[in-house]
């Protein structure tokens, strides 16, 4: 599943060219890794290589080349450009970087995927309440893979579908068996009955398989306590117990609007994140 960007890259990319910026090289400081990139179109740009003046000209550079292989003028071929990231450049960092320019068009687009591919690290949110409405907003923008699962049928707004994996799993819990290995588990659901099911499966879950590196559940410490009762009484011992995370969130970050939690949580899952 791509993300929102990366979507919306694709289906404009239907009806008009582009010209892709991504960075080849860098040497020393830079603003981004290598395989940054943005989008430019003629009148848009998606994605990013950093910001700064850096950006500004790699547009404006981009778009030159645009207009010129759009009219025709010019037969479309890769443009490497390097940038010394110095005082010409209004930019400090002191670094060096090769940014490479591509023509797409529509038929290019199996081409385009190649360069977007999908996020290899899962979310998967059980619940689609208020926080985890707030939550997929931001996890939907993020390199993520999100997988949102809900019993309840047509609950999932058609405006927060986008680059996200709705899945309708009457009972939930059943869900937890098709996740994708190495999968992050956030369990918020409209039901405590429903959160107690999917933390039992998940800890069978990694009884078994040991597959789930972080599973979290929203609530108090008291809610904890007694979920940590009730599982025990079902054979869980305290150190399966401890691989679940209650409360969730950063520490420090004060507040229970659901836009507040979703914050403190997803800051935790980057805390978490391995990045390439």
């Amino acid at each position: 599943m791509w993300s929102e960007t990366q979507q919306q890259i694709l289906t404009r990319l239907s009806r008009q060219p582009l010209c892709w910026v991504q960075v080849q090289a860098t040497r020393g400081s830079v603003p981004r890794e290598e395989g940054a990139w943005m989008a430019v179109f003629a009148n848009e740009v998606m994605g990013t290589i950093g910001g700064g003046h850096l950006e500004w000209q790699a547009i404006a550079q981009a778009r030159q080349l645009l207009a010129r292989w759009t009219d025709q003028s010019s037969v479309p071929h890769d443009h490497v450009q390097r940038y010394a990231l110095g005082p010409s450049l209004g930019q400090c960092c002191g670094g060096a970087l090769e940014l490479r320019y591509i023509w797409f068009e529509a038929a290019d687009a199996s081409r385009l995927r190649a360069l977007m591919p999908e996020p290899s690290q899962c979310v998967a949110l059980f619940g689609a309440g208020h926080v985890g409405h707030a939550l997929v907003r931001i996890l939907r923008s993020l390199p993520y893979r999100v997988v949102w699962v809900d019993s309840r049928d047509a609950v999932f707004p058609e405006q927060e579908q986008m680059g996200v994996q709705c899945e309708h799993s009457d009972p939930v819990q059943a869900a937890v068996a098709q996740l994708p290995a190495q999968a992050q588990v956030l369990i918020m659901s409209f039901s405590h009955a429903e959160d107690l099911e999917v933390v039992a499966q998940c800890l069978l879950r990694q009884r078994e398989r040991g597959d789930l590196p972080f599973v979290g559940l929203i609530g108090s410490k008291t809610k904890w306590a007694s979920f940590s009762s009730r599982l025990r009484s079902r054979g869980f011992s305290d150190a399966e117990l401890a691989h679940i995370t209650c409360p969730i969130g950063v520490p420090g970050i004060a507040g229970k609007e659901p836009e507040v939690i979703a914050v403190a949580v997803a800051a935790q899952l980057l805390q978490r994140r391995i990045v390439a």
